[in-house]
């Protein structure tokens, strides 16, 4: 069988988990937002930069998949607290952060508030397979 052809499969998982009561819009934000802090942090989870036939380059992208699912604010606060327990690398993204509009605003809006009190609206996680599995545990893929 040529190698080329075979599926990948990964050791570790890259997830985000939105809150299933937001907007479409919302959900796109929430997810850009949040896997940008998994990338800048975790350089080994971003590939090779790309380029077409013509020789025009593109920025390199994750080297895997990343899965998004939805659950309810229940679910996203268990996802959090099972993260925080593993030590997995996380990002967080609250409610208050769709009223500020600068970097500066958005961090000192999360750190106004104790970790059990953040209104969890999208986490990102990334760590071994069955890690992810576990912290998502209650999540269903997202429509």
């Amino acid at each position: 069988m040529n190698t080329e052809n075979r599926p990948v499969r990964f050791d570790t998982k890259i997830a985000v988990l939105l809150r299933e009561d937001l907007l479409t819009w919302q959900r796109l934000n929430v997810t850009a937002f949040l896997v940008s802090g998994l990338g800048s942090e975790l350089p080994e989870l971003i590939g090779a930069p790309y380029e077409d036939a013509d020789g025009t380059g593109y920025l390199p992208m994750f080297r895997q998949p990343v899965l998004v699912l939805e659950g309810t604010k229940e679910t996203l606060t268990a996802a959090h607290g099972r993260a925080l327990s593993r030590a997995l690398p996380r990002a967080v993204f609250t409610a208050d952060l769709f009223s500020t509009g600068n970097d500066h605003d958005n961090r000192a809006a999360v750190r106004a508030v104790p970790r059990d009190a953040l209104d969890l609206a999208g986490l990102a996680v990334h760590g071994p397979r069955n890690a992810v599995d576990k912290v998502l545990k209650g999540a269903r893929m997202h429509p």
